[in-house]
């Protein structure tokens, strides 16, 4: 019996069957299934009928899109600076921004909540901002390192040609450095809008809250109701595939065109 390439790929095909396949098929079929464990559409009916639940998909979706805005704001500066800065450490100055990721999740939170109460007394007054905090806080890193990577590749000519062409510093950033810089910019929001979604941990060390998706799937399997906590689970893995393709065409359609308007 010869020996093939081909062979290398079994451990591989036998941890996605046994850790992804196998778990996904589990969700759906808690799903699509009641308690005696017929087929039922049940439960995605109580998921487009229960404002409870639709409210919480809006207030993540909020949420999210807030948490990856602010990121997106604070990190695009930080991360342009150090890609076009001539400074001999600003690797340093970089992995001072991704030092905090390397800190207990659970830690830095708790941090976080100790300087909040001691600035405002009750975190109960500012819920919404005091998550975004929490969230920016988390998330920036995720934010910083695909921009400066992209940004720092940058060919150099390009942005020298605008400026002989006439167009000032504006000009050049809004039709040349920004347009070369979707990639980072959609790479990043990817990997802070969809955790965002699900990332109840912040809320519940800052507020106590579950208005967000993942505590209220983890309280529908608290409660032993897998049925209608892996529908929630199902419809929000979708809105992730979706927006993971939407991101995914969107960053190919610029790299190949060059990424300029």
């Amino acid at each position: 019996m010869s020996f093939s390439r081909k062979y290398l790929g079994i451990p591989y095909g036998l941890f996605l069957i046994l850790f992804v396949a196998a778990p996904l098929f589990v969700l759906v079929y808690y799903a699509f299934t009641n308690g005696q464990g017929q087929f039922s559409m049940v439960n995605l009916q109580n998921f487009f009928t229960d404002p409870n639940t639709l409210g919480t998909l809006c207030y993540s979706l909020v949420l999210a899109f807030v948490a990856t805005a602010v990121c997106l704001i604070i990190a695009y500066p930080v991360a342009y600076i150090l890609s076009q800065s001539k400074l001999k450490r600003k690797a340093v100055i970089l992995l001072l921004f991704v030092m905090p990721m390397w800190i207990n999740f659970t830690l830095r939170i708790t941090a976080l909540k100790e300087i909040l109460s001691m600035i405002e007394g009750n975190l109960a007054y500012y819920p919404f901002i005091n998550t975004i905090i929490g969230m920016t806080y988390d998330f920036l890193p995720f934010m910083i390192l695909p921009l400066y990577t992209t940004l720092s590749k940058l060919d150099k000519s390009v942005i020298e040609a605008a400026s002989d062409l006439g167009a000032d510093n504006f000009q050049t950033f809004i039709k040349v450095i920004l347009p070369l810089s979707v990639p980072g910019i959609v790479s990043g929001v990817s990997m802070v809008f969809l955790p965002a979604m699900t990332n109840y941990v912040v809320l519940d060390m800052l507020y106590n809250s579950t208005y967000i998706m993942g505590s209220l799937i983890g309280s529908y399997f608290s409660a032993y109701d897998w049925h209608n906590g892996s529908m929630i689970a199902l419809i929000l893995l979708v809105i992730i595939c979706i927006v993971t393709l939407v991101s995914g065409d969107k960053e190919s359609e610029n790299a190949g065109r060059g990424g300029l308007v």
